[in-house]
């Protein structure tokens, strides 16, 4: 399967015209001048607000939310819930699941469709065999294999956004990661009380245990639910951020060197090694969005299948 048949397909083109169309959104943004250069290049790394024509942050006026969730171009918090340049990636994300899994029902079915089809089927078949049916079983994976297909695509779309040049990764942002964890922490707690009952839920958390135990260990069990979906949202948003860091790093070492060397050779003669560094961080990076990806939804489907499993 070429690569040349995967773009020029309809669906194809629709994928690269919604890539091409988030970049060109998403680089609306405020851009200061900043004589730091490790400042200028990490702060690529930060939510930034899209701005109008006019320098007016993207917006809708909001004096009732707490400033913690309102900000302007300069960092200020004001009364409006802007739109940032995340947001565009994070719903263009939304948008490739659906464009890409337009033909993958068909393609299962009958065997017929595009490329695009018949890669995503793989994929779909993939997580299903080899994630979700082991740890859930078949009856019940067949019922959540919908959202965690769903979850898996949209994680591994918003972290392929950020080797786009121009695009920014979404799963960077630690805000982004903590709404992915509480889905999870929901659906493990509403799922399992669900499928359990209300009470033996809560009840079925702490194991067999002398009586005057049990209080003690009811806390140290329901600490250790709330932990999961804690280490679901740092490890998500350390591996993301930790590969771009290095390279940014490797990048800024040239501006560096050429701002602080006796002339311009120190910057010419740094680019080389920094440039093949930063190549090589890439090219793992490619694989640790997959990885990651992969990981956050491995984990999911483990906590959400303990859940709703009574004997857990």
């Amino acid at each position: 399967m070429s690569l040349v048949r995967l773009v020029s397909s309809p669906r194809g083109l629709a994928v690269l015209a919604v890539v091409v169309l988030a970049v060109w959104i998403g680089s609306h943004t405020a851009h200061h001048e900043n004589d730091d250069v490790f400042q200028a290049l990490f702060a690529h790394l930060s939510p930034a607000p899209l701005e109008l024509e006019h320098g007016e942050p993207l917006g809708i006026e909001a004096p009732w939310l707490p400033s913690l969730f309102t900000m302007d171009s300069h960092g200020r918090t004001t009364g409006r819930l802007v739109v940032t340049n995340l947001q565009v990636f994070q719903a263009a994300a939304i948008v490739l699941v659906f464009v890409c899994f337009a033909g993958v029902a068909k393609r299962i079915r009958t065997g017929r469709g595009d490329a695009l089809g018949g890669l995503f089927a793989g994929f779909a078949k993939w997580i299903r065999d080899e994630m979700v049916y082991p740890a859930m079983g078949r009856e019940r994976g067949r019922r959540f294999l919908p959202f965690f297909l769903c979850l898996f695509f949209f994680v591994l779309f918003m972290n392929v956004f950020g080797l786009v040049p121009g695009a920014a990764t979404a799963t960077a942002s630690i805000a982004v990661t903590c709404a992915l964890a509480l889905i999870t922490f929901a659906s493990m707690i509403v799922l399992g009380m669900v499928a359990q009952g209300p009470v033996k839920f809560w009840t079925s958390l702490v194991p067999h245990v002398p009586l005057a135990l049990w209080p003690l260990m009811f806390v140290v069990e329901v600490i250790g639910l709330c932990v999961k979906p804690f280490a679901l949202m740092i490890r998500l948003f350390a591996n993301m951020t930790g590969g771009h860091l290095i390279v940014l790093s490797c990048m800024g070492l040239i501006m560096f060197f050429g701002a602080k060397g006796a002339n311009a050779f120190a910057g010419w003669g740094s680019a080389p090694l920094a440039i093949g560094f930063a190549v090589f961080i890439m090219i793992i990076e490619t694989f640790v969005a997959l990885l990651q990806a992969y990981i956050f939804t491995m984990l999911s489907i483990l906590f959400v299948g303990a859940a709703v499993h009574p004997e857990h």
